[in-house]
């Protein structure tokens, strides 16, 4: 259960594991926001293990890394400055030399934390209070998925495109029977960080409804003619997610060596900072799109990604549809705006209050300053003006605590100012108290203006059912002649190998024979068609 709870498997409400949480809380309690200047990751894992994280500090560190990788996270939560690895599967450097603070997006998920929005727990070792889950205005666990494996379990959320998310979220508040299939209009399935093609929208309805799916994910490969040498090259731009780019290409040379595939020549790595490019040269005559179909089927350019939406409600492990997923997280907002807006509303009401008394002891200042001077202490002074002109206690001390230039006109202007505006905001603050309708609303517009603000572009393409490869598709479709001698001996060869002659041409001998034998039938058939051989037995074969 320790591992299930506290390690393995994210909150449904922020979609974070424990340790995710306690990285971007220390961080937060060190000051690291996105405007912050960078800070030695050492210092953060250091600041997450001695105060909330009792564990190794590679396990800490390697989260970390994992947060700012952009080939890993589809909205990066650390902002890292560095070597952080690659999506070759390179190792960062060690965490003495990388430095991170957070990324602008993880400002929304910790907005509003001081303001009594989340319960907090004690530490591991009661010393310190810890948040028990995130604010989190962005619905992260959608948006940035969660894979780990606890105890039995394992969970499996792939991310998503961030302005559709809170497009289905919007659509989930203005009408709360939508279905899960009602979601999928706005939410058109998961968004990989490094783009690739999705095949077929079937695994993706059955995990969307039951929350258990397989979807098949491929790279993104074009045709080009290389101009110098006039040979066909196949361009990979982009591989399917959490596959490693230095292992497909060995992978690919591999099978090149084992002749598994033939027809390539050369194979380069021309990957850089402006993107990803993988160059697979295509043997002049052979066709690239057999052999692209062949790397499909034998590389992991062509990879199944599998869906598990398992996630903590209430600390309870819980596979989740997609209306499930989107619905508590509504909650988790609603919860959140509504002590949120409690807070404010107390401390609004609270500085209304003093302003109240500053006023009237303006109103009345000779009165107010002869009574304080006539006092032989403050005690004396305070309950004096609390009886005189019915303050409170609070107010009084503010009086009290009053400096003399807040006798000015103008000062009185502002202070007249502010509290009008206090007398507003309580208005507004009241409003969205006044009703579920109202808090949920503004669930909705803050959502829209996440969207606003960091909404992109999908960058995997969904496209229709590709199905299995069949032999067809690993050949290339070219006419054959074939020949069968007067013995039974066969032989085929490409229709090219016989060419057009002229006038004392010596030809192109087909098939060579014994001196009794001699062919006796020859004809044209496609590669793509079958043929049948009969026994004398009865048997057929093709």
């Amino acid at each position: 259960m320790s591992v299930i709870v506290s390690r393995a498997l994210p909150d449904v409400r922020d979609g974070l594991k424990p340790v995710h949480r306690r990285i971007l809380y220390a961080m937060h309690e060190l000051g690291l926001g996105s405007s912050r200047s960078y800070r030695k990751a050492a210092l953060v894992v250091g600041e997450t293990m001695g105060k909330y994280h009792p564990h190794g500090d590679r396990a800490i560190y390697d989260s970390l890394v994992r947060m700012a990788q952009e080939w890993n996270m589809r909205y990066p939560l650390v902002d890292g400055q560095g070597n952080f690895g690659s999506v070759d599967g390179d190792s960062p450097a060690a965490m003495r030399y990388t430095e991170c603070r957070m990324a602008p997006i993880t400002s929304e998920m910790l907005g509003d934390i001081e303001k009594e929005t989340i319960d907090t727990l004690p530490n591991y070792d009661a010393s310190l209070q810890e948040p028990s889950v995130l604010p989190s205005a962005i619905p992260n666990l959608l948006v940035n998925g969660s894979y780990g494996i606890a105890v039995g379990m394992a969970t499996s959320c792939p991310p998503h495109n961030l302005t559709e998310v809170c497009d289905a979220i919007a659509h989930l508040i203005d009408n709360p029977e939508s279905t899960s299939d009602d979601l999928m209009r706005f939410i058109k399935g998961p968004d990989f960080p490094t783009g690739g093609v999705i095949c077929g929208p079937e695994g993706i309805v059955e995990a969307y409804r039951t929350g258990r799916g397989r979807v098949t994910v491929r790279g993104k490969a074009s045709i080009e003619t290389n101009k110098r040498t006039g040979k066909e090259c196949i361009i990979i731009h982009e591989i399917p997610y959490q596959v490693n780019k230095a292992r497909l290409i060995e992978s690919i040379a591999n099978l090149v060596r084992a002749k598994t595939i033939e027809g390539i020549t050369d194979l380069r790595d021309e990957s850089d900072k402006d993107g990803m490019r993988i160059v697979v040269e295509v043997r002049k005559g052979d066709e690239p799109q057999l052999i692209l179909n062949q790397l499909f089927k034998n590389t992991q350019l062509q990879d199944t990604a599998s869906i598990i939406m398992l996630a903590l409600v209430n600390n309870s492990p819980r596979i989740l549809s997609l209306r499930e997923l989107v619905g508590h997280y509504v909650n988790h907002r609603a919860q959140i705006i509504e002590r949120r807006t409690k807070y404010d509303l107390t401390k609004a009401e609270a500085r209304a209050h003093i302003l109240e008394g500053l006023l009237k002891a303006i109103d009345h200042i000779d009165e107010v300053i002869s009574i304080i001077r006539g006092s032989e202490s403050v005690e004396i002074a305070n309950n004096r003006l609390m009886e005189r002109f019915d303050f409170s206690q609070e107010q009084s001390q503010a009086i009290l605590a009053m400096q003399l230039r807040r006798l000015t006109g103008l000062e009185r202007d502002e202070l007249e100012k502010e509290y009008a505006d206090l007398l507003k905001l309580i208005e507004k603050l009241r409003m969205i108290l006044s009703s579920e309708r109202t808090i949920l609303a503004e669930v909705r517009r803050e959502i829209l203006e996440v969207k606003a603000k960091y909404g992109d572009t999908r960058r995997t393409d969904i496209l229709g059912s590709i199905g299995e490869f069949c032999v067809e598709d690993l050949i290339a479709n070219e006419d054959m002649v074939v020949t069968v001698s007067n013995q039974g001996y066969i032989k085929r060869l490409p229709v090219s190998t016989y060419r057009k002659q002229r006038r004392g041409g010596k030809g192109v001998t087909g098939m060579e024979t014994k001196e009794e034998d001699f062919v006796k039938d020859l004809f044209i058939a496609s590669a793509h068609q079958f043929m049948l051989f009969f026994t004398t037995k009865g048997r057929v074969y093709w």
